[in-house]
């Protein structure tokens, strides 16, 4: 009996002590962070795996909308802003938070004027490539019927 209470004891401290798992790595690749430091525009949007479809990005407008789109990234404390302003689009802006991690995913949230971000619940992973001084993408995946396709956004660095 009194084994059987103490695996029960054990049983119990091994399961409250789990570790908290989340859905993605919080490791900062500070370098990858630092090359998208600034004032960039997405130049194009296209879709690998199926060109038929319209996507709804990041619940505000087309995918195709976001491009001519303004960002701002400050990588010493992973903040910016966001501006679409395409015609026949609608007009948005927000203030985002982001980070990259060691996986290679660019981690985004987009803020409400008054909420702070530990209070937004969504976000948006998407993944960081091809990324140069002057260039990068973010990738995105979408479910086209029972098949998958990617949105690649492709950021230009403007030079002010």
């Amino acid at each position: 009996m009194k084994k059987q209470l103490l695996l029960f004891v054990f049983a119990i401290f091994f399961v409250a002590c789990k570790p908290k798992q989340t859905v993605t790595n919080t490791k900062l690749d500070n370098k990858s962070e630092r090359l998208i430091k600034g004032d960039w525009q997405v130049s194009s949007v296209s879709y690998v795996g199926s060109d038929v479809f319209k996507v709804t990005s990041f619940n505000i407008a087309d995918a195709k909308c976001f491009e001519g789109s303004q960002w701002n990234f400050v990588s010493n404390n992973n903040t910016g802003e966001m501006v679409l302003n395409k015609a026949n689009c609608v007009t948005y802006g927000s203030r985002i938070t982001w980070f990259i991690n060691k996986d290679g995913n660019f981690v985004m949230k987009f803020l409400t004027e008054g909420v702070k971000a530990k209070h937004t619940a969504g976000g948006y992973v998407l993944r960081i490539a091809n990324q140069t001084e002057t260039s990068f993408q973010l990738i995105d995946r979408a479910s086209v019927g029972s098949n998958s396709a990617e949105i690649v956004y492709q950021f230009d660095k403007i030079n002010k």
